[in-house]
């Protein structure tokens, strides 16, 4: 089958069928689903609560936020091209543009969106809408770490795969891309070395044009894209500023900006008031002289859809192009931009921003939640593991300090103290506490000590049931094998639980929120934007959702060559959000 419009929600699109043997196949398209046909390896969704990973993208992020200012790629590519680009000439006077960001995760949610935004045209909501002219990646390309590999496997090849060749007969769509924090974490080395190594450069049918990590693009119906690097947020560099300060000369007090920035500070500020003085501070320093409004602004990093409306801008968060879905439900319905509580003295005029639209909404968003009891352990089976470990190792220690046994038994009771320590100061650092001047401080601290406790008296209920057992008589290592082929499963699930209600109660209060949806790596709820400008200068932003992706997947070897080499074999649906957001 092909595209079908299903309802006013959304078009659902079925693969075409194998082709038969006696069609006839096109020369380097893949037949099949191997690794080896395709180029690249589809990847399933991260764990990301797996300990390896979480040892290894805490000491990733750490180094990062250390040395990050030392080993700061964007200091070096004030060596290199320092033009903005030109897309301001198009035949009609006008052009599409697609959003989509936080992508490089499982293949199923990354494909899925890829598959979608690689199509000529959606039929949403009784509209069709054209492919995008420019294809914008606002930040976080791959996970869970930067990596030639990473890249290859969890974001170029699939982009590649549902878009092998340029479209003929039409220009070029363009792809730029913004680094967000995972992208980071080697220092921009392989992100450059991807999106802005040659002039020639391309990503399957998508050219790549830009020369460094942020950039500047000239629209039609005089609209400009700036794109912003932070570094983690912490400040914009002077070739940076000196990048835009000279696109900026060609802005004129007519115009009108979408500003692309990695993190949605202006929710995040809510918490840190500080967050969004970076952006403040580009703001007033080198778009406010232009005279020219910024009537959008646009990030992802929060995995998920929510739009803030006030008097002079739009604020869009849209990070659903492939990674774990983030809950909706503890978004405030208003915030101040910037927020008074900053101790920026020049900061600009605080403006208040309503809440308008989001995605997953907030029921599904708690019903998602309740979800965390069965996916945790399914996703995570080495963080189930871990917890398994550390109890049953506790119990020992409980165990042998309760009796007398044998001197390797005896063992045992010495680390009982450092057992305790270390469920303690793993529940509150997995709480992360924010520092002593905010006014969160305290919730983080109760929570993470109430599951720390939680956690020490399920040790000591299953010590009690040990104690019961005659097992705990046996000649010795016999305790020992039964406490980790028989008891240690056990904890692990009744612990693992545990964590899951503790996730569910913090996520209530803000806290581990992140790591509620994280466990789980929902894959549905997907979103991205596809905008119109028109010859007349009004932006059209269609905000499109993908309520369940596609799971289920079969080469086409009999395809031209600009389709998919992977086509969807269930119904993959596109709807809107929300109406489309009208800017004049």
């Amino acid at each position: 089958m092909s595209y079908a419009l299903t309802n006013v929600q959304g078009v659902a699109i079925a693969p075409r069928q194998r082709p038969a043997e006696s069609e006839q196949t096109v020369p380097n398209r893949p037949r099949s689903l191997d690794p080896q046909e395709l180029g690249f390896t589809p990847k399933g969704p991260i764990g990301w609560l797996a300990p390896l990973l979480l040892l290894n993208t805490g000491l990733r992020a750490l180094l990062a936020i250390l040395f990050g200012a030392y080993l700061d790629k964007r200091e070096l590519q004030n060596a290199l091209d320092g033009e903005f680009f030109d897309h301001s000439a198009t035949a009609d006077g006008d052009i599409w543009l697609d959003y989509v960001a936080d992508l490089g995760d499982g293949f199923d949610a990354t494909y899925s969106v890829a598959y979608l935004l690689a199509q000529p045209e959606l039929e949403v909501g009784g509209e069709r809408l054209p492919r995008g002219r420019l294809l914008l990646m606002g930040g976080d390309q791959v996970y869970p770490l930067a990596s030639g590999d990473g890249y290859e496997n969890r974001m170029k090849g699939p982009y590649r795969a549902a878009l092998p060749e340029a479209p003929a007969g039409i220009p070029r769509p363009t792809l730029f891309a913004l680094p967000g924090n995972h992208d980071w974490y080697d220092g921009l080395t392989a992100f450059l070395r991807l999106f802005a190594r040659r002039k020639d450069g391309h990503i399957g049918g998508w050219r790549t044009e830009q020369r460094r990590s942020y950039f500047a693009v000239k629209l039609p119906a005089d609209w400009w894209l700036f794109a912003v690097d932070e570094q983690f947020g912490a400040y914009i560099d002077d070739p940076q500023l000196l990048y835009f300060e000279k696109a900026a000369r060609e802005v004129g007090p007519d115009d009108r900006i979408i500003l692309m920035t990695p993190s949605p500070t202006w929710v995040k500020a809510v918490d840190n008031p500080e967050a969004y003085d970076a952006v403040d501070y580009f703001i007033r320093t080198i778009l406010a002289p232009t005279q020219a409004q910024v009537r959008v602004l646009v990030s992802g990093d929060l995995h998920h859809y929510a739009r803030y409306t006030g008097e002079d801008r739009e604020l869009i968060t849209c990070g659903g192009g492939g990674a774990y879905t983030l809950g909706t439900q503890n978004l405030p319905e208003q915030i101040t931009v910037p927020p008074r509580e900053t101790l920026t003295r020049s900061r600009s005029r605080s403006r208040a921003y309503d809440l308008a639209a989001r995605f997953p909404d907030e029921p599904t968003s708690r019903r998602w939640s309740w979800g965390v009891f069965h996916r945790l352990p399914r996703r995570n089976a080495g963080f189930a593991t871990m917890l398994g470990i550390i109890q049953t190792l506790t119990m020992l220690a409980m165990a042998g300090a309760a009796s007398q046994g044998g001197n390797i038994q005896r063992l045992f009771s010495i680390p009982l103290v450092l057992m305790l320590v270390l469920i303690m100061a793993g529940t509150v650092l997995f709480a992360r506490p924010p520092g002593a001047e905010s006014d969160k401080h305290a919730r983080h601290w109760i929570l993470g000590v109430a599951h720390g406790l939680a956690q020490i008296g399920l040790a000591a209920a299953g010590t009690w049931v040990w104690l019961q057992l005659p097992a705990r008589d046996w000649p010795w290592p016999g305790p020992l094998v039964v406490a980790a082929v028989a008891y240690g499963p056990l904890i692990s699930v009744l612990s693992t639980q545990l964590c899951a209600l503790y996730l569910l109660i913090s996520g209530r209060f803000g806290v581990n929120l992140n790591e509620l949806f994280a466990g789980q790596s929902i894959e549905d709820g997907k979103s991205f934007l596809r905008m119109h400008i028109d010859a007349d200068g009004a932006l059209t932003i269609h905000p499109i959702g993908v309520d369940r992706v596609c799971r289920k997947w079969a080469a086409d070897p009999g395809g031209d060559s600009q389709a998919p080499w992977v086509r969807p074999q269930e119904p993959l649906a596109a709807r809107r959000i929300e109406e489309p957001i009208v800017i004049a």
